[in-house]
């Protein structure tokens, strides 16, 4: 928690939240159907970073549905499918956290189709359902050993909703069984899920109701910082020129005539701080810099006019233009406040790309 130069106020950090009135994600998410949780399964693993320097799948197609042979999503780690190069995702949407009895018969479609030769044998087979996997599975899930057993067991006796398809279970599939290595079969939890949604800010804000907040901008220090340096300076130009006399930085802060409008020009160079601090917490700090761009490109013509004389009148035509400026190609347009183009001014001048004295 950071203090401001207000006393007892604090500011919390910059964040983004669900609507008022809107379910968190995950909770969104159990009210899914069946096709739209596999649907939003599939964009989040077309977007899963397979290792720090952010390497995507080849390939991501959802199969979901009829005769999909077991597979919801194949995603292939290479464009062409090879043994142990591409991952399995398997789709699981219950209104209760995943049983044995739920998962066995989808395993058992898996293997049966394994020894057809639909396909090779993947790297993983993950599990997904919202609900998570239940206390039996998820402990069956945790020693490799005794899931298999279980497995060949429940499908010899027909058990966990396997009594239909016993007669599948011949000699050669009990051998592929045995000979499958049950570390590759895996849940996938939600949290990972949601994350690699998020990944695709925009589509996952717009889906869960998600809008950014904007915490209270800092106040000005009463003592000017040296960050503030070059658009004081430009300010002090302005006054100079004006007054006729060359003022120093404590002359301005004692003057009758100026000192309430240097107060307000530095309250709105707070407040594009605000802003900035806002843009670099939530999306990047260059999108601050590409609004600056927006507005220099709106008000320099205006600051730049022959018909101004003074710095005074160039300072006023950039801070009035820039009130008028529509930047709704900005992401951060929507949590404007009325000082921060205004604002935008100042930081420009502080980076010498607006000139008030001439």
């Amino acid at each position: 928690m950071v203090t401001s130069p207000k006393a007892g106020r604090q500011t919390r950090a910059n964040r983004f939240v669900v609507r008022g009135g809107v379910l968190p994600p995950s909770a969104q998410v159990l009210h899914f159907e069946p096709p739209q949780w596999e649907e939003f399964v599939e964009v989040a693993v077309r977007l899963r970073p397979l290792d720090p320097a952010g390497t995507k799948y080849a390939f991501v197609k959802r199969l979901g549905g009829p005769n999909d042979k077991g597979r919801d999503i194949e995603a292939r780690l290479v464009p062409n499918r090879e043994a142990g190069r591409w991952d399995l995702y398997q789709g699981k949407h219950y209104g209760s956290p995943l049983a044995p009895t739920d998962f066995f018969s989808e395993l058992a479609k898996f293997f049966k189709h394994l020894l057809a030769g639909s396909y090779v044998p993947p790297r993983q087979y993950l599990i997904c359902a919202p609900r998570g996997v239940g206390s039996d599975l998820f402990d069956l899930l945790a020693d490799h050993a005794a899931f298999k057993q279980r497995f060949i067991e429940d499908w010899q006796k027909g058990a966990t909703g396997l009594k239909a398809i016993v007669a599948d279970f011949t000699p050669a599939q009990l051998a592929l069984v045995q000979a499958y290595d049950f570390s590759t079969i895996v849940e996938c939890q939600l949290r990972d899920i949601l994350e690699w949604h998020a990944l695709d800010r925009a589509a996952h804000h717009a889906l869960f109701g998600i809008v950014p907040e904007r915490m209270e901008d800092p106040d000005a220090p009463a003592v000017p910082t040296k960050e503030e340096e070059n658009y004081i300076q430009a300010l002090l130009q302005v006054y100079s020129e004006f007054s006729g006399n060359a003022l120093s930085l404590d002359d301005l802060l004692k003057s009758p005539d100026f000192a309430e409008h240097f107060h307000d020009q530095r309250t709105s160079f707070y407040c594009a701080e605000g802003l900035k601090t806002f843009s670099r917490d939530l999306y990047g700090e260059h999108e601050f810099v590409r609004l600056l761009d927006m507005v220099h490109a709106g008000v320099r013509s205006s600051v730049n006019s022959p018909k101004h004389t003074n710095g005074l009148d160039r300072l006023e035509a950039g801070l009035t233009n820039s009130q008028t400026l529509k930047v709704n190609d900005s992401v951060l347009a929507p949590r404007l406040r009325p000082g921060d183009l205004p604002g935008t001014c100042h930081h420009l001048a502080n980076a010498k790309r607006l000139k008030w004295v001439k």
